[in-house]
């Protein structure tokens, strides 16, 4: 059984949600949630996401934004790492944009998330 599904998304940190917003679109990506006045927007390239999410002053210096990775059970995740002893920033929790997902920082102090989509459980068939 394999736990990771693949890289769910990228998230890219931008200090200017319309002009990147407008950029990505002029690249044939299609806009699924925000836009250019929101604090996050998510826009997709075929079957792959690629997230803007509006950093003004919050962010820890030098974010540059994240992987995302998919996991079958992102609760089931979360525990067997940190019995491992890996901390997390946050427990898994519920997302607007119908994600369950946590966070947490590598050897290095990049970010990566973790999720599973909410509503639906994929087999690894799939």
């Amino acid at each position: 059984m394999s736990l990771h599904r693949g890289i769910s998304a990228l998230t890219l940190s931008t200090r200017d949600m319309a002009r990147a917003v407008a950029f990505y679109e002029t690249l044939g990506f299609r806009l699924d949630f925000g836009g250019p006045e929101a604090d996050f927007s998510t826009l997709w390239a075929g079957p792959s996401a690629l997230n803007l999410t509006r950093e003004s002053g919050h962010a820890p210096p030098g974010f540059w934004g994240r992987g995302i990775f998919e996991v079958e059970d992102v609760d089931a995740f979360h525990a067997r790492i940190t019995a491992a002893g890996i901390e997390t920033d946050f427990a898994p929790r519920d997302a607007p944009w119908m994600e369950r997902y946590f966070h947490l920082k590598d050897p290095d102090g990049h970010e990566l998330s973790f999720m599973t989509p909410i509503g639906k459980k994929r087999s690894h068939h799939e």
